[in-house]
Order: C-alpha cells, then sequence, then structure tokens
C-alpha cells in the first residue's frame, strides 16, 4: 500500500465563531447534502450497522507493527468523522468512537470515483460513518484502515465543535453535555471511569450479600436528612409529595421486615443551594446492615475506597489504601482548630459569645443560629478544608444526628461518622437508633427546632415510629455521595464537571 504524508495539525490560532449568516449558510449547505443523497438512493439514516467492534480493538489486534506494514485483516468500525485530509485520489480521515479514535485512508481505486467522489464532497465533519476496511501502517508508523467500503449512517445537519480547540465556552459544555462528549477525548473517558466508580460500589456490596432495593422518590413525607425539599402534586391521588432527600427510613423499615442487608443507589433531591460541591439533583449509595454498628461500617469503608480508587485508576496524593484511617472525634478536631471546646459551651448563647471573643473567628455568624447551627458552621469553615487525607470524625453531640443511637460510653454524644477527604464529606454513618421511644423524642425535638425558625430539620414521621415498634435489630448504616466520590477519585473540582447534566440557572 501507498500513503501520503499526513497533513499538519495547522494554523495554531483558534478560528472565531462563524457569524449568523455563516451559521445559517453551514446548515444550508449541510442539508443540501443530505437532498444530494436522498436523490442519490442512499438513506443518510439507516436502521442498523451490524458487526461494528471498538476501534481500540483494531489496536489491540494490531501491536508493535513496523511503519509501512500491511495486514489482511479486516474489520467492521463506526463512529464520527473528526477530520480529513487530502482531495483528488487520496485522502486522510479520522474516526472517533467511544474507544478512542483511529485513522482512515480513503483511495480511488479502491473505492472508485463515484464513492470516492461522495466521500470527499457529501460526507462531512460531524457526520456518523460505518467503515469495512483492512488494517495497515502508514509511513510514519501510524496504524490506520484502508476504507474497503462505507455507509452514511448519520448525516450531522450542524458542524461539530472545533476538532483542534474543543468546546471553550463553560455554559455550552454544561448546557449541551453532548457536543462537550462530542469534542473531548477526556470527557468521555471522565464519564466512563464514573461508570466503573458506581459498578465497583455495587459490586463490593453485591459480593457482601447485600440485597440492592429500590425504595419511592415521591414520598408523603421527606426525612432521613437535614435539608429542605422539593415539592410535587399529584393530581390523581390529590395530594402532594416531596422528592425524597434521602432514603434512609424506607431502607431501615426494610431491615425491620428482615432483609438484614440493603442498598440502594439512586437520586436524592435537596431544594438547596448549588455550590461547587452541590447539586440539588445527586447521586447517592446507603446501606444498612443488621446486627452491625458504627466501628463495622468504618472498617467496610475502608475496605471499599481502596476499590474504588483502583477502579478509577486514581494516582492522586490521597492515599486511599493507608488503612486504617485516622479517627477524631467531632469535639476535638473544633478545639484544635478553633480553640473552643462545644461540650463546654453547649448553649447557643455560650457557644455564640465564645466564637465572638476568640481572635479569628469574625467569619462565623452567630445571629439567628441554633447551637446545632454554630457547631455545623466551626466545623465546615475551620476544620473541613483541613480534612485531605482520609479521615473520620466520630462521635457526633445527640443534638445534631436525630438518627444516631446514643453512645454506650459517652453521654450527650452518639455513634456517628462521617467520612472526609481532600477537605469535603463523603459519607454519614451511624449505629442506628432503635429504640421507637427515643426516636418520637429525637422526632420531637426536630420540632420544636423548626418552630424557632430552622428550615432544615427532620419532620415528625409517625410511620417509620411504628415500624420501629416492631423490632429492629441492631443496625449500622451509611450514605455516601457518588457524586462527591467522583470528584475525589478523578481530581476534579466542581460537581458540574462530573455531572452529565448539571441544573443550570435560564
Amino acid at each position: 500500500m501507498t500513503d501520503q504524508p499526513e497533513d499538519p495539525a495547522g494554523d495554531p490560532a483558534a478560528p472565531a465563531a462563524p457569524t449568523e449568516d455563516e451559521h445559517n449558510e453551514l446548515l444550508r449547505v449541510r442539508r443540501a447534502k443530505l437532498d444530494a443523497l436522498r436523490a442519490a438512493g442512499i438513506d443518510p439514516f439507516p436502521p442498523s450497522f451490524p458487526g461494528v467492534v471498538p476501534t481500540q480493538a483494531v489496536h489491540d489486534e494490531n501491536p508493535g507493527l513496523d511503519a509501512g506494514a500491511e495486514t489482511t485483516n479486516t474489520y467492521r468500525v463506526a463512529g464520527r468523522l473528526t477530520q480529513r485530509r487530502g482531495q483528488g485520489k487520496m485522502a486522510f480521515l479520522d474516526l472517533v468512537d467511544r474507544s478512542g479514535r483511529i485513522q482512515l485512508q480513503a483511495r480511488i481505486d479502491v473505492l472508485g470515483p463515484e464513492k470516492m467522489a461522495r466521500l470527499l464532497d457529501a460526507v462531512d465533519l460531524g457526520d456518523i460513518l460505518g467503515i469495512d476496511g483492512t488494517a495497515f501502517v502508514t509511513r510514519r508508523g501510524e496504524l490506520s484502515l484502508l476504507i474497503d467500503d462505507y455507509a452514511v449512517l448519520a448525516k450531522a445537519l450542524r458542524p461539530p465543535p472545533d476538532a483542534h480547540y474543543g468546546l471553550k465556552d463553560v455554559e455550552t459544555r454544561f448546557r449541551q453535555r453532548e457536543l462537550d462528549l462530542m469534542a473531548s477525548a477526556e470527557t468521555r473517558a471522565l464519564f466512563v471511569t464514573r461508570a466503573k466508580i458506581v459498578a465497583a460500589v455495587r459490586r463490593y456490596l453485591d459480593d457482601r450479600g447485600f440485597v440492592e432495593v429500590e425504595t419511592p422518590v415521591l414520598q408523603p413525607l421527606y426525612g432521613g436528612a437535614a435539608a429542605r425539599p422539593f415539592t410535587t402534586h399529584h393530581n390523581a391521588l390529590d395530594r402532594d409529595f416531596y422528592l425524597r432527600i434521602a432514603t434512609e427510613l424506607y431502607l431501615k423499615r426494610l431491615i425491620v421486615g428482615g432483609l438484614e442487608r440493603v442498598y440502594e443507589l439512586g437520586k436524592d433531591f435537596r431544594n438547596e443551594g448549588v455550590s461547587y460541591k452541590h447539586n440539588p439533583e445527586f447521586t447517592m449509595v446507603e446501606w444498612y446492615e443488621a446486627y452491625a454498628d458504627y466501628e463495622d461500617i468504618m472498617r467496610e469503608v475502608e475496605e471499599l475506597l481502596p476499590r474504588v480508587a483502583e477502579a478509577a485508576g486514581y494516582d492522586g496524593e490521597i492515599e486511599f489504601g493507608a488503612t486504617p484511617y485516622r479517627r477524631v472525634s467531632l469535639a476535638d478536631a473544633i478545639a484544635q482548630e478553633t480553640g473552643i471546646d462545644i461540650a463546654v459551651h453547649d448553649t447557643a448563647e455560650q457557644l455564640a459569645q465564645a466564637i465572638k471573643d476568640a481572635p479569628d473567628l469574625e467569619d462565623i455568624p452567630t445571629d439567628g443560629l441554633e447551637w446545632p447551627g454554630l457547631v455545623d458552621d466551626l466545623f465546615s469553615k475551620r476544620v473541613e478544608p483541613k480534612l485531605v487525607q482520609p479521615t473520620f470524625v466520630i462521635d457526633y453531640p445527640k443534638a445534631l444526628s436525630p438518627f444516631a443511637k446514643d453512645h454506650r460510653s459517652k453521654p450527650g454524644l452518639v455513634e456517628r461518622f462521617e467520612v472526609f477527604a481532600n477537605g469535603m464529606e463523603v459519607g454519614n454513618a451511624f449505629t442506628e437508633l432503635n429504640d421507637p421511644d427515643e426516636q418520637r423524642a429525637r422526632f420531637e425535638a426536630q420540632v420544636r427546632l423548626a418552630e424557632a425558625g430552622d428550615e432544615e430539620t427532620t419532620p415528625y414521621d409517625e410511620v417509620f415510629v411504628e415500624a420501629l415498634e416492631h423490632g429492629m435489630p441492631p443496625t449500622g448504616g451509611i450514605g455516601i455521595g457518588i457524586d462527591r466520590l467522583v470528584l475525589l477519585m478523578t481530581g476534579h473540582h466542581s460537581i458540574r464537571e462530573i455531572v452529565l447534566f448539571p441544573a443550570m440557572r435560564d
């Protein structure tokens, strides 16, 4: 086989965006080519193209060939046309699928004048092509496919993002993720990695005998977290429902029913602020295990995170495999960073005054906050950013934890932990409260906080209390944010980067 040198990348200056008139002309020209294909009896949107293999398979099956090598290995591949170089009797094209890129060579002596002309004139960048070809290596040493035949599988009526410069507008990247995926191999790889992370979590739990379940997304009463819900109305039932903020209470009712080890991996919804680590719609995994406590759950987290890191190909500075992870109580963590002992300052008034008296806590608001809110602000602003390596913050005050069991040896505390890494909370876990009378009292305390003006309290759920009255065994449980786990494992810094279609303002 003969080939000509591939063209260089071209002008390093990014092209200017087309004007509206230029854009409309591009659309007109592409539609004219669509009409021409149909006039020639060619279906530009055929129903199938069976027998396709990933382009990566071509690379995998032809390693180490010398420049200029020819083979008899034939393949059927398909993907999007991203570049084309050359005219006349020979041209080089780049085809991209999910697995990667492969160079194609088109020759008039193989395709014939009519098919060659159609490939050069009627086919545009962005079109989806099916290719039957034979593997060879160019003189420059690049594995390629000589096109034996081709088919147009989908005619693109709009031009793709620029192949060299990608999609630079951040708003467009998030609003039209399909264009971001089309333009960026890194973005495609990111969301494949996300899928591997989710699969690794499922595999770990399935291998440990957990049962994956599905509980209602539309709930008559939200619960399981301190957050504001989204509200909707069911017309046929003529009643309001809430998009769930957590799966916790339903999953614990399944523990009561005897399933013993359950998990759910799905969407939760919280009607609160949007930030680099918050999206109103997010993915969580929660699992609950009968006859376990929060120490057991910590050990499971120490087993899970290294497995997820391996599945994601993580190679950063966070030492997920360095177990056991550091453990520090919430009170000690706050005292170490602020000098304030929250156990001593155990009322809102006392804690607010201690914050005001501290020399370097001017940015911590104190007006209008109850004691739990003050503790949360101290921790999130002074402690959390410094928790870079995996850390279990344990033993929380009861007022912050309406579903956790009283600590067996530390009065006033509960058996709860949160796991942090890279300055961010990843998971929240308890030895679960299973005393129905104590749970009822905790709900009543939450109601009093709500009456005092706290908008993010847990509502009273009598159905859940009645379930506990049937008897729930000792149980450990945890919720882990999948989106934050992906942030950690991929080195990204904004949740909008690792969610395919994040919530956006108009």
